[in-house]
Order: C-alpha cells, then sequence, then structure tokens
C-alpha cells in the first residue's frame, strides 16, 4: 500500500506540472505568437526549470496538446457529446451541438487561434491542425448520421455536413460574441435554432 500512495502522489506531481507548464504557455502563446514563444520564456512564465519542461512534454507540439486536453476537459467536451447522441428528441440533439460548440468556443476560442497561428509557423503545425479539423469533422459527420432520419428531404449528409460545419465555424463566433458584442448564450440560442431551421425537415 505505502508504495501505491508514493506513486499516486508522483503522478499527481507530474500531472500538476504539465498543467502548470501549460497554463503558462497558453498565455504566452496568445500574447506573442506560437513562433514567438520559446520554451525558455515558457519555463520561466511557469517558474519549472526548461529541462522539467523539456522532460514533462517534451516540445511546445506536445505542450499545446496538453492546453487540447485541459480545454476539452473544461468544456466536458465529452460528456456533452456522449448526451446529445444519446437524446431522442431531434430538436433538442441540435440544441445540445450547439451547447457543445458555445461551450468549446467560450472557454476556448483563444486555442483555436494559437493552432491557427501555428499552422502557419511550419508544415508540421499545419498538417497537425488539418488532422484536428478532419477529426473534428468526422465527429460531426457521426453525430448528423443519428439526425439523418429527419433531415428536409433531398438533404444529403454531405449537404447537412456543409451546413454544419459553416454555422459552426470559430469565425463565426468571434464575429457575433467578440465584434458584435453578443452574450455566448445568445449565441448558442441562434446556433441551435439555426441548425433545427437548415437541417430539419418541417412538414
Amino acid at each position: 500500500m505505502p508504495v501505491k500512495r508514493v506513486g499516486g502522489h508522483r503522478e499527481r506531481q507530474a500531472d500538476a506540472t504539465k498543467s502548470q507548464i501549460a497554463r503558462a504557455a497558453r498565455a504566452l502563446f496568445a500574447e506573442h505568437g506560437y513562433a514567438g514563444t520559446t520554451i525558455t520564456a515558457i519555463s520561466a512564465a511557469a517558474d519549472i526549470p526548461v529541462q522539467t519542461v523539456y522532460s514533462s512534454l517534451g516540445s511546445k507540439a506536445k505542450i499545446l496538446e496538453r492546453i487540447t486536453q485541459s480545454w476539452m476537459e473544461e468544456a466536458q467536451t465529452v460528456s456533452l457529446a456522449q448526451a446529445s447522441l444519446q437524446e431522442t428528441d431531434v430538436r433538442r440533439q441540435l440544441r445540445l451541438l450547439a451547447e457543445l460548440n458555445r461551450r468549446q468556443y467560450e472557454v476556448g476560442s483563444d486555442v483555436v487561434a494559437i493552432y491557427q497561428d501555428a499552422a502557419r509557423a511550419g508544415p508540421q503545425m499545419a498538417d497537425t491542425l488539418r488532422q484536428v479539423l478532419a477529426a473534428r469533422e468526422r465527429e460531426i459527420r457521426k453525430f448528423l448520421r443519428t439526425t439523418a432520419r429527419h433531415h428536409k428531404p433531398g438533404l444529403t449528409l454531405e449537404g447537412a455536413l456543409d451546413i454544419t460545419l459553416a454555422l459552426t465555424l470559430v469565425e463565426v463566433y468571434r464575429t457575433l460574441v467578440v465584434e458584435r458584442g453578443w452574450s455566448a448564450r445568445r449565441y448558442e440560442g441562434w446556433l441551435g435554432g439555426s441548425l433545427i431551421a437548415q437541417l430539419l425537415d418541417d412538414s
């Protein structure tokens, strides 16, 4: 038993260190850009030795992965996605998708911006962003398969995907919430209503 407790404590310490590094890096990436932020700067901001930063996460790309993990946990992405897939009322399903989208952007639109900035820094991160977007597209397509029988006549799955991807762009969120001053809740209500109006057969 004592060995297990020590191991658990070390794991918690290691996890706390990674979180501390990620928080510092997230602020620096947002302020100075992905390319303009060094591991040395992250080390200083996190008050953690450079070697510990490297041994804990290894690179800026790995640090960004950790930032993303924390973002998804804070946005409750997994639980909301599961709830939307299990919901039997199709309009409620789309409202849940809108809530998920709102929560992701409300707590992490800066992370999306970091990915977009990082993609401009070089081909490796550009490929990483493509993979992230492809994974998002796969999840939305999986969701739309559960609502497809309620879609407008003639609306294909790919057509529904095109509409959903367009409505849920981070640029739309930024325009309405950041630039036009909408509340995040108003954005969520608009998005849910727009998804229902654009996708569902109202006959």
